[in-house]
């Protein structure tokens, strides 16, 4: 069985070496879904029996391990001096380093990475990420799969 929760959060960033407009710094609604695998629990007078995972329990977890760090951030390749030392200036501003350029596919990669070894298969239930879903507008997205992200 699969089950997918989504969230969303805001966020800015920029591509500094884009051909286009985004090589500016701008912002997105971006949504983050997560799609987890596993085995129905069956489980008598258990609040999980019937479920992969409860769906508060994969919220709260993406939110602690990502959304919440990366919401109302600036998302900036560490390689970006020009943004990095400028974003130094502005104090108490809430800015997240990243060892890649902030792409959709990028953030998705790195999502997947934190949020694999968040999600732990405490019920015996064969439980594992299978895939995180960065949307960066309604219309673009990108996938990240457990068979492109070996554990």
């Amino acid at each position: 069985m699969r089950i997918t929760r989504r969230l969303e959060f805001d966020a800015g960033h920029r591509i500094p070496d884009h051909a286009s407009q985004c090589r500016h710094l701008h912002g997105h609604r971006y949504v983050l879904e997560v799609t987890l695998s596993g085995d129905i629990i069956k489980a008598d007078g258990q609040p999980v029996n019937g479920m992969v995972m409860d769906f508060a329990d994969v919220k709260r977890i993406a939110n602690e391990q990502v959304v919440s760090r990366w919401d109302h951030a600036f998302l900036v390749y560490r390689g970006d001096s020009l943004v990095v030392d400028f974003l130094a200036t502005v104090p108490g501003h809430k800015t997240v380093e990243l060892d890649v350029v902030p792409t959709a596919e990028n953030l998705a990669a790195v999502a997947f990475r934190i949020l694999d070894a968040a999600y732990q298969d405490i019920y015996g239930n064969h439980l594992r990420l299978e895939r995180v879903r960065l949307y960066e507008t309604p219309n673009c997205w990108a996938d990240a799969l457990r068979d492109e992200n070996p554990g």
